[in-house]
């Protein structure tokens, strides 16, 4: 298995481990419960669910397709989005909730559009992985 592929279910574990800790957190700090909502829900979908499906997904769809993945750079600039747009919210989210620092407004969408392009470059590489020819 590719280094990086291992490091996609690596940070998978680590973002479910986060976002379970952050529930916990959210059930017995009930009061701060709702600042932490979004950073508990991104953590586990974005970080968990697609941190595993884009490690499965670039492990699993180029051997059932027969084909070598389309761009290993986009799996590994994809990576580094995906980890960094994550992050960001993770951080930003609940600043923007309490209103405290306008701006971390701008922190949160830059964020948010570094997550979108991490997804658009998945489906990318993966649509032109299993293309047939």
């Amino acid at each position: 298995m590719e280094p990086v592929i291992v490091w996609y279910l690596r940070m998978s574990v680590i973002y479910f481990v986060a976002g379970v800790a952050v529930g916990l957190g959210m059930l017995l700090w009930p009061s701060e419960a709702g600042y932490y909502l979004p950073v508990h829900v991104h953590l586990n979908l974005l970080g968990f669910m697609s941190m595993m499906i884009y490690g499965v997904g670039y492990h699993i769809l180029p051997k059932f397709s027969g084909r070598h993945i389309y761009s290993p750079q986009i799996v590994k600039v994809q990576f580094w989005l995906a980890n960094a747009g994550l992050i960001g919210m993770a951080i930003s989210w609940p600043f923007h909730v309490r209103g405290d620092i306008p701006i971390v407004y701008t922190a949160l969408i830059l964020s948010s559009v570094i997550s979108c392009i991490a997804i658009f470059l998945f489906a990318i590489n993966i649509v032109k992985t299993v293309k047939s020819i």
